[in-house]
């Protein structure tokens, strides 16, 4: 059977070191809730439009983006498809999810080809009892996913779209989140107009815009940030005037 007829939990498979060593939280494990982890962390290739978790269904594995980028989202009433974030590499979620074994309230999909890594729920939940760094860990993942999603809303709001843009890319630098994106993230202007829910020809008018107030640089492949705090910051006559 050829892999795209085969479902992502159907492609899982163990991981590479390589994949282990992008995985941010095993290194604040003792050496025995390590060697439990490890037993039973699997990974996944998710193709292009892959669900790797969808409204409605029961929780089994903590998720992360290993290599990649996938969209978290969900449609209202009005079926208007409503996206909470963008999950670059070294992102993990749905933490709240899984500590009350709930049905997941929104749909995860791949975006382009990933790496998807998942840690049983079971398991999830043994280290929480076990292990005093992964409670550290996860604490600090809620208390950032708080922030992350007042912000979302605020910027669900904003009419400018320059500002729409730096938002989101802010976001998208969030080293506690995202620990694996680093100095420059690899996304297309498509890519980032899905998440942003702007046309491409609108985000790049943005991107160039930010990148002629040396905020960012657009470079083959990705976008580096050369001011993270502009792209943070509360609207401004800085970005109000582009």
């Amino acid at each position: 059977m050829a892999a795209a007829e085969l479902t992502l939990h159907q492609r899982r498979r163990a991981p590479t070191p390589d994949e282990l060593a992008g995985i941010p939280w095993l290194h604040v494990l003792q050496p025995n809730e390590r060697e439990v982890a490890l037993r039973d962390i699997k990974v996944g290739d998710a193709l292009p439009g892959d669900y790797v978790c969808r409204v409605g269904r029961p929780v089994t594995y903590w998720f992360g983006v290993v290599e990649g980028l996938l969209k978290m989202s969900t449609d209202n009433a009005q079926g208007r498809t409503i996206t909470f974030s963008g999950l670059p590499p070294g992102g993990w979620f749905g933490e709240g999810t899984v500590l009350k074994r709930e049905i997941y309230r929104y749909d995860i999909q791949a975006l382009r080809r990933s790496v998807v890594a998942g840690l049983p729920a079971d398991t999830f939940h043994w280290l929480l009892d076990h292990s005093i760094g992964f409670n550290r860990f996860v604490m600090n993942q809620l208390n950032e996913r708080l922030a992350q999603f007042i912000a979302a809303r605020e910027i669900d709001r904003m009419t400018t779209p320059d500002l729409r843009v730096a938002r989101n890319l802010a976001a998208l630098f969030n080293p506690v989140l995202f620990p694996g994106v680093g100095e420059v993230l690899r996304i297309t202007q498509q890519e980032l107009a899905y998440l942003v829910g702007l046309s491409r020809q609108r985000v790049n008018e943005a991107l160039a815009s930010l990148q002629e107030q040396g905020i960012i640089r657009v470079e083959y492949g990705g976008l580096r940030v050369l001011d993270l705090q502009a792209l943070r910051e509360s609207p401004g006559a800085r970005l109000v005037a582009a």
